[in-house]
């Protein structure tokens, strides 16, 4: 089944759609950029972003109701709550530089800036690719949609 092709069964089956449910909107996006570089606090997240105060608690209840962030009491003060990534939030590491660059490459036209360098070496981040199971890098022509009982049946071959 080509990658262009069967787009209702491919459609039925994909995990886009909920992917997109979860976190597919402007703020909550930037929200999630706040919590990679750092900010864990309601007040310091709404300054930063200039969010409405209601639009902001929305967005933290539906990362928290989806597992992507989650509540807990600060150490310092039981009374103020953090807003922490999960284990699923930062799974979405990958997407959010992917959109970044993305972004750079065909929106700014520019790097942003700060610039997402190694920590060891101080250098930018290599764009994000998709690679096959043995490392090559993948374009578009190369990929395909395949069923997964087809799959298991040529696995188990």
């Amino acid at each position: 089944m080509g990658l262009r092709e069967p787009l209702a069964q491919i459609a039925a089956e994909c995990s886009l759609p909920k992917a997109l449910e979860a976190v597919g909107e402007r703020w909550s996006f930037l929200i999630l950029r706040a919590a990679f570089n750092g900010l864990m606090h309601f007040e310091e997240m709404q300054s930063s972003l200039g969010i409405a105060r209601n639009i902001l608690a929305n967005r933290l209840g539906r990362l928290v109701d989806v597992g992507i962030l989650e509540r807990t009491p600060c150490a310092d003060d039981r009374r103020k709550i953090e807003y922490r990534l999960t284990e699923k939030g930062m799974a979405l590491l990958p997407t959010m530089i992917a959109l970044r660059q993305w972004g750079e490459r065909w929106e700014t036209g520019c790097p942003s800036n700060p610039v997402l360098v190694d920590k060891r070496d101080q250098l930018p981040v290599a764009e994000v690719r998709v690679h096959a199971h043995d490392g090559r890098p993948l374009a578009w022509d190369d990929l395909c949609f395949v069923d997964t009982a087809a799959l298991r049946a040529m696995a188990a071959e």
